[in-house]
């Protein structure tokens, strides 16, 4: 079940749970047997064994789990930047699988069943879990105060669901709905450009968005980089070559003073790569034409597919 962005606080009865950033997945168990499974169908159970095996332990005949995995911070928070680094082998931070929905427990189908209920079979499954499974509670009902202290803390958002509703197996019904407070999001990579100085393999990757199905420039990230990440995209970029630009807006001519995009000789230095990576950057705000400003790569996301990013709206506030 897919979450819907909103930057305003709906009306209605709601819960809310902390938005975690990391790898959305799917636990499934029969037996002692487990598999790990990202929202667009990769199997991600060779890549976080810890996780598996915790879920593998959980005491049940069979259970489909809705989650999320991810790494904390020195704060407790969760941080997708740094999963990346432990999926790279970079750093070894605190690893969890935070189950928030029950969608099938020994054989027993909990779909149509309210929110409330599955979360609340959910928490009596997962109260003493094995391992590093955790359960995701929810924190309330009251959406602006819990925006506010989230924005305090430094997280990304919230997720709300509506009381009473089921779960929708892939869909994106509004029955659920994400509020984030801080400017980070998943964008397509569509390019890359020369490097340039010390730096080796490539200088910056060029993003987008797709908008009418049509994927839209937003800007070069040249910053978020070591030389193992730059490397391991680099190959990664020359598996996806292409001479077609994936991009439908550049260059963009301007009148008056205002400068193209990227200039012609700019684009003399670009490399185009198929729009199948989608990575998560983080910026300091989008510019009045719909740029990047400040953006900091922060890793690739091999749990969304790429024809489902669309340009993100932050909170702005009661």
């Amino acid at each position: 079940m897919k979450a819907k962005l909103t930057d305003q606080i709906p009306p209605g009865d709601w819960l809310y749970e902390i938005k975690l950033d990391g790898f959305r997945a799917i636990a499934l168990i029969g037996g002692k047997k487990a598999r790990l499974l990202s929202r667009n169908g990769k199997d991600l159970s060779g890549k976080f064994p810890q996780v598996l095996y915790s879920i593998a332990a959980l005491e049940v005949d069979e259970a489909i789990i809705d989650g999320e995995i991810i790494a904390l911070d020195k704060k407790g928070r969760s941080s997708f930047q740094l999963l990346q680094a432990f999926e790279l082998g970079e750093k070894r931070p605190p690893l969890f699988y935070y189950g928030f929905d029950l969608i099938r427990l020994n054989g027993t189908d909990f779909q149509k069943r309210s929110v409330e209920q599955r979360k609340a079979r959910l928490e009596r499954l997962l109260k003493r879990p094995p391992g590093v499974i955790r359960y995701c509670n929810s924190m309330g009902t009251d959406g602006q105060n819990l925006l506010r202290e989230v924005q305090k803390l430094g997280l990304e958002g919230l997720i709300g669901k509506r009381l009473g509703s089921r779960y929708q197996s892939g869909q994106r019904s509004g029955a659920w709905i994400k509020l984030k407070v801080q400017k980070e999001q998943e964008f397509v990579i569509g390019g890359y450009t020369d490097p340039a100085g010390s730096r080796e393999f490539f200088g910056a990757i060029l993003v987008g968005f797709y908008e009418d199905n049509r994927l839209r420039f937003a800007g070069k990230v040249g910053t978020g980089f070591n030389a193992n990440r730059l490397r391991t995209l680099r190959s990664k970029f020359d598996k996806l070559t292409t001479d077609r630009c994936p991009f439908v807006d550049l260059p963009i001519s301007r009148s008056g003073q205002t400068p193209r995009i990227i200039t012609p000789s700019e684009l003399k230095r670009c490399h185009w790569v198929k729009p199948a990576s989608v990575c998560e950057i983080k910026f300091a705000e989008w510019t009045r034409d719909g740029r990047l400003r400040q953006p900091v790569f922060l890793g690739l996301r091999e749990d969304k597919h790429p024809k489902e990013v669309r340009r993100e709206q932050a909170w702005q506030g009661a």
